[in-house]
């Protein structure tokens, strides 16, 4: 079968980034007439970032026991991008769709296996955010916070299971929102342009030295993706409160709610029409934090989420057989709920200056009823005990263990442990190499193991859709990597290299004939090479260039690979004088399949974004406006063949008090 519109040349790795360079150069050619100083290795040092997720312990960047990106504010800012899921497409190794057909659009690290992303974690000011009723799917919590609240975000790229469970076996994505302190005030926002773009925010912030809060609802709304059924419109309101009681013990208490009204499904599809659908969750989270002593602290979470979702459609029984009537039909449904319900307790130990400790343990239960999927009213339940643990350990000068493992017990599936190994080998400041090891389960979800659709009429059942496995067994990574992390002041440039060979065992594959169900049935390896560089050309201007060569070893006859061999993305920031910001970025992708597709649906990507914003102020206001036109070269395929991602334009103005 012949593609849907002309295939993509053949990428052009080298060819691409040096075009772009040239282009930033001499805009910074241009640009430096004006600015009179350069920049300078002092310029270019900055204190190494401290990253919070890793090992749960607060470590500088080249201490971690893994590759991670951080996208800081200004980033966020400058990429132009609506949601979280958009940026991601700018970290090394991850895939993206912009698709609302799995409820919300999906990430996805060294590839894209299924309908949902469910091998990566997602954390929340530490609260897990994943959908147990969409098999784990961190989709819907990626569109829960609103850009102008996120502080930054850390991407862990490999797994770390030995430190937040079966979810991570693949990453994890850390949110971290803004300190209520540094959103004092009003703010809003308001984004019109190309497809139906109508994105709205508005933010309140107030409080004193004795506890800050701050209030945010926003929506996003657009047309969707050319050829993908209906509008899409993501409405959510958070709300955050840091008390200050002494200054020992810190309290924050998070609440908020999303929903997602969207639409799905093929036209003449007879089992997945075009329908519209809606996606509800809210939750609640309380932290508590004492701080024992200068060398040690206990922290308590505590976190309730429920999720709700609405999918009835009519099939008419006449298209499907001729011998009913044509006002035969059934009534269609995927309707359920789920929650979770989370508590962590946790120790950090700051033994000395050779060992830092951080321990705890966590129960966490999960409930999902559908009678759509399951052809049950009975409540699925879940519960999973884990204890962690990770031992920073300097063992000698310059030489950095971290020793972690998790282990988890779930009612459903059994016992497992993740542990890990990592050596930081600082060779000189500025200069460190890493290298480790790592092993991670990932146990069927309720769906994979107890899925049942049934389509009946008149307690007649006319069709069995799908069933689930309960012989499944869990998904088994070992995971190796040679990482570097460097500094070169002289050349104002940074880079971050790795090297993985990662394992995958008892892979868990949805099968193609009626009805569909899961086979442990595939064994495989991703194994490549990423790396990203930041390079400040001189003041005011920043290129990041960052390159992926992945090689999956097998893929089922048919199939097409999951994640592109190679993906560059590179990025162009320039500070011009009259607080003017331009940016643009490119990322560039061989041929894969987006989540499950052959090789009719195999694409190449190509997209080029820019950005030109202007600073503004009155007196003590601030405020900007930003003109961003995404993918200005010719429409790509987006999720299925039938979707394209086409270029639009968008204006965006932001006021703050």
């Amino acid at each position: 079968m012949r593609p849907a519109f002309p295939a993509f040349h053949p990428l052009s790795s080298l060819l691409f980034p040096a075009a772009l360079l040239t282009g930033g150069l001499l805009v910074g050619s241009l640009s430096q007439a004006q600015v009179v100083a350069s920049v300078s290795e002092k310029d270019f040092l900055s204190d190494m970032p401290i990253v919070l997720s890793v090992s749960r312990l607060p470590q500088r960047l080249d201490e971690t026991p893994g590759a991670v990106t951080i996208l800081d504010r200004d980033m966020i800012r400058n990429s132009g991008a609506r949601d979280v899921a958009d940026l991601l497409r700018l970290v090394p190794g991850f895939q993206v769709s912009n698709a609302f057909e799995s409820v919300a659009p999906l990430v996805s690290y060294h590839g894209a296996f299924g309908d949902y992303s469910n091998r990566l974690e997602l954390q929340i000011d530490g609260r897990s955010a994943y959908s147990p009723y969409f098999i784990g799917s961190i989709g819907p919590g990626l569109q829960s916070v609103a850009l102008e609240d996120i502080e930054r975000i850390e991407v862990l790229r490999g797994s770390n299971s030995a430190s937040y469970g079966a979810r991570a076996i693949l990453g994890v994505i850390n949110i971290v929102t803004r300190d209520t302190a540094n959103t004092l005030g009003v703010q809003g926002a308001i984004t019109v342009g190309d497809n139906g773009i109508r994105d709205t925010q508005a933010r309140l912030g107030w409080g004193d030295w004795r506890g800050t809060f701050r209030l945010t609802a926003d929506t996003r709304e657009d047309d969707g993706l050319a050829g993908a059924n209906g509008q899409n419109r993501v409405s959510r309101i958070n709300f955050r409160s840091d008390i200050r009681a002494n200054g020992s013990d810190e309290v924050q208490v998070r609440l908020g709610a999303l929903k997602i009204d969207s639409g799905r499904g093929t036209a003449g599809n007879i089992g997945d029409p075009l329908r519209p659908f809606a996606f509800e969750s809210s939750y609640a989270q309380l932290d508590y934090k004492r701080i024992l002593n200068a060398n040690e602290d206990v922290a308590l979470k505590l976190s309730h989420t429920q999720e709700r979702y609405t999918d009835v459609f009519p099939v008419y029984l006449r298209q499907w057989k001729p011998v009913f009537a044509a006002n035969d039909f059934i009534p269609v449904s995927a309707n359920g709920t789920a929650s979770s319900d989370v508590v962590t307790v946790q120790h950090t130990l700051r033994n000395s200056d050779v060992v830092r400790l951080v321990w705890g343990g966590e129960l966490r239960s999960e409930r999902i009823q559908s009678q759509a999927l399951y052809n049950t009213q009975s409540v699925f339940v879940n519960d999973f005990t884990r204890l962690f643990g990770n031992v920073e350990w300097c063992v000698a000068k310059n030489w950095l263990f971290n020793i972690g493992a998790l282990a988890e017990h779930s009612s459903d599936t059994g016992d497992t442990v993740a542990p890990r190994l990592m050596l930081n080998w600082h060779l000189t400041p500025g200069h460190t190499l890493r290298a480790g090891i790592s092993k991670a389960y990932r146990p069927p979800s309720n769906f994979e193991s107890y899925a049942d659709v049934r389509y009946f009429w008149h307690g007649l059942q006319l069709l069995q859709t799908a069933h689930g496995s309960s012989q499944l067994r869990a998904e088994e990574l070992v995971s190796k990597e040679l990482g570097y992390l460097g500094e070169f002041p002289d050349w104002r440039m940074a880079l971050d290299a790795r090297l993985f060979d990662e394992k995958i065992d008892n892979f868990m594959r949805i099968t193609n004939q009626a009805p569909k169900t899961y086979l442990n049935d595939e064994d495989f390896a991703i194994r490549g090479f990423e790396y990203q560089l930041r390079w400040q050309p001189w003041q005011g201007a920043q290129v990041v260039l960052s390159q992926t060569r992945t090689n999956i070893t097998t893929v089922q006859p048919g199939d097409a690979l999951a994640a592109p061999k190679l993906a560059s993305t590179i990025s162009y920031v320039h500070s011009l004088p009259g607080q003017v910001t331009l940016t643009l970025a490119r990322t560039d992708s061989s041929r894969w399949a987006s989540f499950g597709g052959n090789e009719d649906d195999a694409q190449a990507t190509r997209r080029t974004d820019l950005r030109l914003a202007k600073g503004l102020r009155w007196g003590t206001r601030r405020g900007e406006v930003a003109l961003v036109v995404q993918n200005m070269g010719s429409a790509y395929r987006d999720y299925q063949k039938e979707f394209l991602f086409q270029k639009q334009a968008y204006l965006t103005l932001r006021l703050d008090d």
